[in-house]
């Protein structure tokens, strides 16, 4: 596809985002928004995956280690044909598949269970070293946040996966400097992340502008080449991507928009989807 296509798609995915959140009346708008696009170029470019066989062995993994962002998951895996795009309207609903964090006994396409921050990686880590050790050729890819990065279990998958050599294994870090209590650096900042996975022996890529896709695109070309060691890739992206309001407010990490807020929000998504 090309990188226009691509942010088409994650268009697509941010009105279903918006739409799934407002439906719930609760949920993660701005840490979802952020990554649509490092999501739709991993569902839509990078891995090998079958909406019509999503338990195959041979698949690549995902897990979403900041599990609170599974709006932004389930917008994708709809998109990608996993389950209808209506279902994106029963978020956190009684009885729906798509509850609040992701849940792999319910979901298509869901491959671990999530929410608890920092225990994400640990399980790519694990699905890693399967993988090594059963000889078996599929990638995992996990996506944190730079807010969760402050968490020591984070720290410990890191080492694990270092000393292993788990070069099948490629971590992205969510890095919007914002978290639900303010700024990275008003409450516990993890930085310099770059440092910190470098001395744990990963292979690291600073990805300027994670919005981008040609820059995206890139990225993720570099990490396949990498052999010996796990990728880290430090990804700039604006919280709330897409709708003006949101962009850079922390008070959006974890709350709906009220209706006339959702329809402004999802004139703006349409006005981007017919410039692009």
């Amino acid at each position: 596809m090309t990188d226009q296509e691509l942010a088409k798609i994650a268009n697509e995915v941010r009105r279903g985002i918006v739409t799934g959140v407002h439906a719930a009346k609760s949920g993660h708008p701005g840490g979802s928004l952020g990554a649509a696009d490092i999501m739709t170029y991993l569902y839509f470019e990078e891995m090998d995956v079958d909406p019509a066989n999503p338990s195959r062995a041979e698949r690549d993994r995902f897990v979403l280690s900041k599990g609170h962002c599974a709006p932004a998951l389930y917008a994708v895996l709809a998109e990608r044909g996993f389950f209808p795009k209506e279902e994106l309207e029963t978020l956190r609903h009684i009885g729906s598949r798509l509850q609040g964090h992701p849940n792999m006994n319910d979901t298509p396409g869901i491959d671990m269970s999530t929410g608890s921050l920092g225990q994400g990686i640990s399980a790519a880590v694990g699905m890693a070293l399967a993988a090594k050790h059963w000889d078996d050729s599929y990638r995992v890819y996990t996506l944190l946040g730079d807010g969760e990065c402050e968490e020591g279990q984070v720290w410990e998958a890191a080492m694990f996966a270092g000393n292993h050599a788990l070069d099948n294994l490629v971590a992205v870090v969510d890095h919007n400097g914002l978290q639900i209590d303010g700024t990275i650096d008003e409450v516990n900042s993890a930085m310099p992340l770059a440092d910190k996975f470098r001395a744990f022996k990963w292979h690291v890529i600073e990805l300027a502008d994670g919005n981008d896709m040609a820059q995206i695109e890139a990225a993720f070309a570099e990490a396949r080449e990498v052999t010996g060691a796990p990728v880290a890739i430090i990804a700039e992206t604006v919280k709330g991507k897409g709708v003006s309001y949101m962009e850079n407010q922390v008070g959006w990490h974890g709350k709906a928009p009220n209706d006339e807020q959702f329809e402004r929000a999802m004139a703006e998504l349409a006005a981007e989807g017919e410039e692009l």
